[in-house]
């Protein structure tokens, strides 16, 4: 990407309400453009950040053997009152939108009732079974208040994975799994040293669900952390009996603030008896399937890497979802042209920043506002020497290598 061909661009000013660090740098740097409280655009940056922890994500749930579809974002008022969940009493974060040729409809706020009639078309046998499905969507929730930027909002991206099962035993053997991979997408996107498997309440599902929390200064749930066994219980369960049951000890627990960024429940026959989800045994008994639900935000993500991982000069994304891994600057005539030669040998992994606009200050400070891992400056000055400078935003470490040397670094 060259800078002086993107629409997008770094400002000084930002929204008097937002009052997030994340949200004030994704916002300065030209990641994101806010329409209204708790609704945000995502500029070409800010997407391909927000994709890239998607196909971490993807990744993962590949791995675990689970397919990937698309379910619609529009909801059959009918399919929710087989689960009593359309009632706003009952679930109570409903967009809703009357037909023209009339009817309602709903904007989905999570999509365990569709999914579960979808598969009656497909389950119909323990040899049907198990099915791993997953999708990324577009969720709507009428949320009382936004806040804190991505962190909290009415629209967002959600990766939501159902699991159907055959009994209780092959659901928990497949629970474990995701939770383990779960863990590993936290360590890939940089924070895993922060986040925490926690227990939370099962609601109406089951006695706890699992939670994984980042510590974070403006999340909004309070835990209470066994660092040692990297195990945490959320506030709303926290009590004797518990501390007693998951056999922890009251004086190792420390009190964090934290953020929410994933969550696994068990749903067990919740929806599969409300729609009529079953299949037959291998003795030609019906039985009802046994599902599991595991979400993660990565929108809310991308927010809770920006505020913990940034720092007093801007953003700093990890290797892997950053939007590009290289800020590409010259300084001097032949220096321009060295940087046209690298900039062709891969376009992909580079944004010069070729505007003749900018002051060369003005441009170090945006490399480091956008949080890109590397700062390259090619100068007059340094190819006397048949150098170019590296700087690493992460460390501040910086090198000198030939283009030989970098060039060996793009391909």
């Amino acid at each position: 990407m060259k800078r002086s061909q993107s629409f997008a661009k770094t400002t000084k000013t930002v929204p008097n309400d937002e009052t997030s660090r994340s949200a004030k740098l994704l916002l300065q740097a030209g990641f994101i453009y806010k329409e209204l409280a708790g609704v945000y655009d995502f500029l070409p940056q800010g997407m391909r950040v927000l994709e890239n922890i998607m196909q971490v994500i993807r990744e993962e749930m590949d791995a675990l053997g689970a397919e990937e579809l698309r379910l619609t974002a529009l909801q059959n008022k009918s399919v929710w009152e087989s689960s009593g969940r359309w009632d706003d009493s009952v679930l109570d974060v409903w967009f809703k939108t009357k037909l023209n040729a009339g009817g309602e409809l709903g904007l989905a706020p999570t999509h365990e009732e569709p999914i579960t009639r979808l598969m009656q078309g497909y389950i119909s046998s323990y040899k049907d079974l198990p099915v791993y499905a997953y999708q990324f969507q577009t969720k709507f929730r009428n949320e009382l208040r936004a806040k804190s930027g991505i962190l909290r909002t009415r629209e967002f991206m959600m990766k939501d994975l159902y699991s159907f099962s055959k009994n209780r035993a092959e659901h928990d053997e497949f629970y474990e799994r995701c939770a383990a991979a779960y863990q590993k997408i936290f360590a890939r996107l940089g924070i895993g040293d922060t986040t925490f498997r926690t227990f939370a309440s099962g609601g109406a599902f089951s006695k706890f669900s699992d939670e994984f929390q980042t510590l974070c200064e403006v999340g909004e749930d309070t835990i209470y952390l066994d660092r040692e066994k990297g195990i945490a219980i959320n506030e709303e369960v926290y009590n004797d009996d518990t501390i007693r049951e998951l056999g922890l000890d009251k004086t190792k627990l420390e009190q964090h603030k934290s953020a929410e960024v994933g969550n696994i429940f068990t749903l067990g026959y919740r929806f599969s008896e409300a729609l009529d989800l079953c299949f037959n045994d291998e003795n030609g008994v019906r039985q009802q399937v046994f599902m599991g639900s595991y979400g993660i935000g990565p929108s809310r993500v991308m927010g809770v890497i920006a505020e913990n991982l940034s720092d007093e000069h801007g953003l700093c994304w990890p290797d892997e979802i950053a939007p590009y891994r290289y800020y590409l600057i010259g300084i001097g005539e032949a220096a321009q042209k060295v940087c046209a030669e690298l900039y062709a040998k891969a376009p992909e992994n580079i944004i010069w920043d070729d505007r003749d606009t900018a002051r060369n200050g003005e441009k170090f400070a945006d490399a480091d506002l956008m949080g890109i891992p590397y700062r390259v400056v090619v100068s007059d000055k340094t190819l006397a020497d048949g150098k170019i400078e590296l700087k690493n935003r992460k460390t501040g470490d910086v090198e000198l290598l030939t283009i030989a040397d970098f060039t060996n670094k793009l391909v």
